[in-house]
């Protein structure tokens, strides 16, 4: 025992440790150091035995408790704790699952190694993804749209039990009607109970000899259906709306699944959108900005008349309070709206107003503009 390493040591937390940070501290050194993860590493099968020892004390209470006041000799005589002893332990693997199902999951492509516990009620119908195009004027202020799915319902002929009229479905052979099947394997901590869906009979307990002509024995019909759809004043592009119910049937009398609908918006060619605020760009002339003026703006919601100052320089921004997008809970609310001015300076000028132009230089000395104190002059 004196060659043993503290189990809060191995795991790396704090003698406070609770239950939650004891698994995860355990779980990413299962991951670390699984012989699978690791094959023909020795060092690592014994790091992970030793990390499945320290957390198969910590995480029980009164073994913890044990080893708070004597350390490891609370176990001496005992085989170690929990069944450890020399090269082979065993596990209660009812507490372990959730770790182990981590761990084998990265091991197999997202598989869990947990115990199932598939029964015979109701299940819940798959949710059906969808999707549908809107000008940008709709997902401001909403609207409604058709559409046309395919979606499933109980066979009328058979009424969802997939059996052909006069002929009920009868009990699997292979679960006995339970739904489960019980099989044990060989794993690193010995031999493991297993409970699964019965391949046979998909989890139903029931197997269907004479197959209904219309659905082949899946007990649903497919048709096409208009399905209206309430887009919400204030949505924005890749959100999703949601249908109840209006998804796949569930089965064993489960209710329906849903339907998700994504709203793509088509962009706007004067509008820019930031979440609940509009951009936008407004072109103003050289004299509207020297001597100021009274523009319409476009917006949202219209024509707004806005006056500029005398002396507006290229690129003010001005923002318009409200005059943004609604948001989704509260319509009431809205973002602003942020407007660019823009001076555009006329690429062809008269002659005449090439000489209004010179007298005014001249009135102003402006062929030799003041030079400010910037970068040159520092």
């Amino acid at each position: 025992m004196a060659d043993k390493r503290d189990y809060y040591e191995v795991l790396g937390v704090s003698k406070g440790a609770d239950a939650n940070e004891l698994k995860k501290a355990y779980r990413q050194l299962a991951k670390k150091y699984h012989p699978d993860m690791n094959p023909g590493d020795k060092e690592a099968e014994r790091k992970f035995k030793e990390a499945s020892e320290a957390y198969e004390v910590l995480s029980d209470p009164e073994k913890r408790a044990k080893y708070d006041q004597f350390g490891h000799a609370a176990f001496d005589g005992a085989g170690g704790p929990g069944g450890f002893s020399g090269g082979g332990f065993e596990f209660n693997m009812g507490d372990m699952g959730d770790i182990f199902g981590d761990v084998f999951g990265d091991l197999f492509g997202g598989g869990s190694s947990r115990t199932r516990r598939d029964n015979n009620g109701p299940v819940r119908g798959a949710n059906i993804k969808t999707s549908v195009r809107i000008d940008f004027e709709e997902a401001v202020f909403g609207c409604g749209k058709e559409l046309e799915l395919p979606l499933k319902d109980p066979c009328p002929k058979c009424h969802g039990t997939g059996a052909q009229p006069g002929f009920d479905p009868v009990t699997c052979t292979k679960c006995g009607g339970k739904g489960q099947v019980v099989f044990t394997q060989q794993s690193l901590f010995g031999m493991v109970r297993n409970v699964q869906s019965c391949p046979e009979c998909n989890g139903t307990g029931k197997m269907i000899k004479n197959k209904c002509s219309t659905c082949k024995g899946s007990g649903y019909v497919t048709s096409n259906k208009k399905i209206q759809v309430n887009i919400p004043a204030g949505i924005d592009n890749g959100q999703s709306v949601r249908i109840r119910e209006k998804g796949e049937p569930g089965k064993r009398g489960g209710a329906r699944g849903d339907l998700l609908v994504a709203v793509m918006v088509n962009p706007h060619p004067i509008f820019q959108r930031n979440e609940y605020d509009i951009y936008s760009t407004q072109p103003i002339t050289f004299t509207q900005a020297a001597l100021g003026d009274s523009i319409e703006i476009n917006t949202l919601d219209g024509p707004f008349r806005y006056t500029i100052k005398p002396g507006t320089q290229t690129d003010t921004k001005i923002r318009l309070k409200g005059k943004g997008v609604p948001t989704i809970r509260n319509n009431s609310v809205r973002g602003d709206h942020y407007v660019t001015l823009v001076v555009q300076v006329p690429e062809k000028l008269s002659e005449k107003e090439k000489e209004i132009l010179r007298q005014y230089a001249d009135t102003t000395d402006e062929s030799e503009p003041e030079k400010k104190k910037g970068f040159f002059k520092k």
